[in-house]
């Protein structure tokens, strides 16, 4: 953080739009490949959620070891000393990090399932409930303070998710059957799960990254060693099976290679948001995500019929994303009268 501080302003506001605009791209096209992905009617068997995860861990951890090699000027004496200290000599810090990452890996499977049963704008708009459970655990954890427009917000953007979620059988007659393949529900259910482990296991992240001095891409390889960890037990407890007669990357295309690897830099993006951005940046990243995503579903995957309901809920989420951010620079006027 000290770092994005002492740059001048005009590269630090151009790294913000950087890391907004990759935000947006990566989530966008991640929902949208992900869905396409696993909709997908092909030959052969379809991949396996499970042993996408991992290879988004494995890459993720690769990328994250080349940016700690590059911090240190390509030296590889002192990328084993980071690696040696930071990791291996520090159990219990390491240890740590194994509460965010089983979540981790617990919530990138449910948002497989979650995109396998529900369309990409219904799963997007849904999924911004965890701005409400992050805004909780915030609360509890980190002992922050929201102010009056934020929990306005969260009522608001409460109420968008609903809309959202409206059920569209009493407009098609009783005849109208889902477009997406798979029952609505299940996939509701695991977004709201996700929702629950996003928020904590951010804020978890966000407390352990705050108490220590350690650099966010040593922080990721600590986070992935486990992903890897926890990914390979999912594996072979939901897999074992079919891994054992067609491999671990049975069904892989190059979409699904892009799957994968818009999974990792998922995990980085969000690190760098950390660093330069703040919450008014992440709401636009947000929005414009819904938005791209609702229209691309349209559109292009065709799997998405939007109703006046859908729009009044995502114009209400939208409002609510950017209504929370712009809350984040008021605290500093009230300081000021103290």
């Amino acid at each position: 953080c000290h770092v994005s501080m002492s740059l001048p302003s005009a590269s630090q506001s151009r790294l913000k739009y950087v890391s907004l605009g990759v935000l947006v791209l990566q989530t966008t096209s991640l929902v949208l490949t992900m869905r396409y992905s696993r909709t997908l009617l092909g030959e052969g068997p379809r991949y396996l959620a499970s042993s996408a995860v991992v290879s988004a861990e494995l890459l993720k951890i690769l990328t994250c070891l080349l940016l700690v090699f590059y911090d240190h000027s390509f030296s590889v004496r002192a990328l084993n000393r980071v690696l040696n200290e930071e990791i291996l000599n520090k159990p219990m810090e390491t240890l740590k990090l194994a509460i965010p990452s089983g979540i981790y890996t617990l919530q990138n499977n449910l948002l497989y399932v979650a995109l396998s049963n529900l369309d990409a704008a219904t799963y997007q708009v849904t999924y911004q409930l965890k701005i409400l459970t992050t805004a909780l655990f915030s609360v509890s954890m980190l002992g922050k303070r929201l102010g009056l427009y934020q929990w306005l917000s969260l009522l608001i953007l409460m109420t968008g998710i609903a809309l959202v979620q409206w059920p569209t059988e009493s407009l098609g007659g009783p005849s109208s059957k889902p477009l997406s393949a798979g029952s609505q529900l299940v996939g509701v259910i695991a977004v709201l799960i996700a929702c629950f482990s996003s928020g904590f296991a951010g804020v978890y992240f966000e407390k352990i990254l705050k108490e220590t001095k350690q650099s966010v891409w040593v922080r990721n390889i600590q986070l992935g060693l486990f992903g890897l960890v926890f990914g390979l037990i999912g594996v072979f407890v939901y897999d074992g099976e079919r891994v054992r007669e067609s491999g671990v990357f049975q069904g892989y295309n190059s979409l699904t290679w892009t799957v994968v690897a818009l999974q990792a830099l998922g995990g980085l993006v969000i690190a760098a948001v950390i660093k330069y951005a703040d919450n008014i940046l992440k709401g636009f990243a947000t929005s414009l995500s819904i938005i791209l995503s609702t229209l691309i579903s349209y559109f292009w995957l065709k799997d998405f019929d939007p109703t006046s309901v859908f729009f009044l809920g995502a114009m209400l989420v939208i409002a609510a994303t950017f209504l929370y951010g712009y809350e984040g620079k008021r605290p500093a006027i009230n300081h000021s009268k103290v």
